[in-house]
């Protein structure tokens, strides 16, 4: 079976989903529609849409060739003539073969050679041996040129389908990622992509070489002899029959590969991305029976094909034989009566060679053609998929915002079904102000957050910024005026001065500096060896949690956002951290609308005011000392996190005050609504 590799085009050879990024986000863990959802990911179906037949996938796939029309065009030139050079060369032979035969009077239908023959039979067999020579280097050099070309262009195509691929990606909604893994994206990028590269720039010419060569054989056999010719005929149509029915039969099986490849590829994402999990609960043994299940299942799934194909090839070359020797059975009896000479008995055995060849040819044809439409099918998928927030026809951009945001009647439903995770909500928060949210998990705190640079778009209701409908500006507008720091910190792998300026390349190296000194993270990172060019390694595995959240807050302080979104970003570090990171906070939110998602009350308590959510809704609003009074909830989450404050409030009090106003960065006092500058 061939499955991939170079393969020539001459005729005397033959070819030889997200669910691992951290699955659903709060607020959804009991959403029936997402867990359904995630269940069809990991069984490599589409998220989302219905399946589009394989072979309509194909022929999309190979319009791609329509980029590269001189490309293509010449590689099929070069393809013709070096055909043509090798379909001359039989009428060389018979030539040479003749020739022989009159020279030794062993022709049945021609009287003996004259005295002084074998001179000039020489001169004629040197002729012939010569254009075959020569018909030789043209097959040659054509095939050569054409075999390049043809793979520059499946590379093009490649190149196209991967960067089609990731910029389709990139924009998919947050839902879509959601419910398809990791892996599963991964391996329709690489695996399926080269599958159909494969089948383009070699599949695809050997089709139409064999294609060429059949007809151009059968055309030349019918001009020739046509009574031994119609010997050959009835083989065909059996051989094509069976190729077709080979192949309904083997596209699916090659669609199911993929999905067993695609699972494979998910659990080796998976595993590699946690394996400080697997290794801390000491799951090795149970993570390796559940990825050999996996490979099993696709190696099952391969040695189907096997069996298939196997059984194929050899039925192709028994139908070629039987014909071979029907052909030799009436083709000797016209040499026994004289209709034939031995050039065109030998002539009409080389075309026969050319007839059954194709046909050979066919069974790799038809594999490649069958992986590279289950291929195709899956790429589309991608493609073809709808994104649940996308920018509206004409979307104006979102102009320079002063920071107001109101939720007006917003109910979210994930997945557009289920029950809701926000229901009814309104409150309005003006400019510069602090919004606190607290509430259990799943209360709908982090659904709140997702909304404002529209990750998702309410089922129900509006959210609005200065009075402009998110969903009716551009995202990238709207986005780029809002700054994020999440819990879980998200560092790409580079140096440190690329981590921070990562929303803005083009910033200088002092303002980069002055974000990182505004962030508190100048200071670890000069006592780095490297200074600014140190690599933070892979999700920035070389810095510890407090660092990597500095870096985060530098990183979006660079920005300079009007509106701010905090995702309870010190739940996780120790009180001396903590203290560093909430003044560096508390400089980034100056002047800023600001949402955090809090989980203790000494960060909620400065707040302007603070929502407090229950079951998707709002159950009490308001300024700390009006909630203990009026929100029996508020005030129980407080005497809960009483006893833990005095000890807090201790280690705070005495660390040391490491993230003071660096030297160059000048901080507005306390009452200032005045923005932090570092532009």
């Amino acid at each position: 079976m061939v499955t991939g590799g170079h393969h020539s085009f001459g005729s005397e050879r033959v070819p030889a989903e997200r669910q691992g990024q951290g699955g659903l986000p709060k607020g959804r863990e009991d959403s029936a529609d997402g867990a359904k959802a995630g269940r069809a990911g990991a069984q490599g179906q589409p998220a989302g849409g219905r399946p589009r037949p394989a072979w309509r996938a194909l022929g999309r796939a190979v319009r791609y060739l329509g980029r590269y029309r001189r490309l293509t065009g010449l590689a099929y030139l070069f393809l013709f003539i070096s055909t043509a050079a090798q379909l001359v060369v039989p009428q060389v032979v018979q030539g040479i073969v003749d020739t022989a035969a009159h020279g030794l009077g062993a022709s049945p239908v021609s009287p003996p050679a004259p005295s002084g023959f074998t001179s000039g039979a020489e001169r004629t067999l040197l002729l012939f041996g010569l254009l075959i020579a020569l018909f030789a280097l043209a097959r040659g050099l054509f095939a050569y040129a054409q075999s390049y070309v043809s793979e520059r262009v499946s590379q093009s195509v490649a190149f196209d389908f991967r960067n089609d691929l990731y910029a389709k990606v990139q924009r998919l909604s947050f839902s879509y990622h959601d419910r398809t893994q990791t892996g599963q994206l991964m391996v329709r990028a690489t695996d399926d992509v080269e599958k159909v590269r494969i089948f383009i720039g070699q599949g695809l010419l050997l089709a139409v070489q064999a294609l060429v060569i059949l007809v151009a054989t059968l055309l030349i056999l019918s001009l020739s002899n046509l009574r031994l010719t119609l010997v050959v005929l009835p083989v065909l149509p059996l051989a094509l029959l069976m190729f077709t029915v080979f192949g309904a039969v083997s596209q699916p099986m090659f669609l199911q590969v993929q999905a067993r490849l695609s699972r494979l590829s998910a659990i080796l994402q998976e595993n590699l991305a946690g394996i400080k999990v697997v290794k801390a609960f000491a799951r090795e043994a149970q993570e390796q029976t559940r990825f050999e299940a996996a490979a099993d299942e696709l190696m099952g799934q391969q040695m189907r094909l096997a069996g298939l194909f196997s059984f194929l090839f050899p039925l192709v070359f028994l139908i070629a034989n039987l014909g071979q020797a029907a052909v030799l059975y009436f083709g000797g009896r016209q040499i026994i009566g004289g209709t034939l000479t031995l050039g065109e008995w030998q002539k009409f055995s080389l075309y026969l060679v050319y007839v059954f060849f194709p046909l050979g040819q066919l069974g790799f044809i038809i594999s490649q053609m069958s992986q590279a439409s289950a291929s195709a099918g899956r790429i589309f998928e991608i493609l073809d998929a709808q994104s649940e927030v996308a920018d509206p026809p004409g979307a104006p951009d979102l102009p320079a915002v002063e920071g107001r945001v109101t939720f007006d009647h917003v109910t979210l439903r994930y997945f557009g079904g289920g029950e809701p995770v926000l229901r009814d909500v309104s409150f309005t928060v003006e400019p510069g102000e602090t919004v606190a949210l607290l509430g259990a998990t799943g209360s709908g705190k982090s659904s709140i957050i997702n909304l404002i640079p529209r990750f998702y778009d309410p089922t129900d209701g509006h959210v609005l910024i200065d009075g402009h409908d998110v969903r009716t500006v551009s995202l990238d507008s709207l986005r780029s005026q809002i700054g994020i720091v999440l819990q879980d910190t998200t560092l790409f792998s580079g140096t440190i001065r690329e981590t921070i300026a990562f929303g803005r390349p083009e910033a200088t190296d002092e303002e980069i500096v002055a974000a990182a000194k505004a962030a508190a993270a100048h200071d670890f990172i000069a006592g780095f060896p490297q200074g600014y060019d140190t690599p933070v390694g892979e999700r920035g595995a070389t810095l510890s949690g407090g660092q990597k959240q500095r870096l985060a807050i530098a990183r979006t302080l660079l920005l300079d956002p009007r509106i701010l979104i905090l995702d309870d970003s010190t739940s996780s570090v120790d009180a001396v951290t903590e203290h560093q990171i909430q003044q560096a906070l508390d400089r980034l939110m100056q002047g800023r609308t600001s949402f955090v998602i809090a989980q203790r009350i000494s960060t909620a308590r400065n707040a302007h005011q603070i929502l407090v959510l229950e079951g998707g809704r709002v159950v009490a609003q308001g300024t700390h000392e009006a909630l203990m009074e009026s929100s029996p909830i508020y005030a129980e989450i407080y005497t809960s996190q009483l006893v833990a404050g005095p000890a807090s409030d201790a280690a705070l009090s005495s660390a040391p005050d490491a993230a003071s106003t660096p030297a160059g960065v000048d901080r507005p006092p306390a009452s200032s609504a005045t923005p932090l500058r570092v532009r």
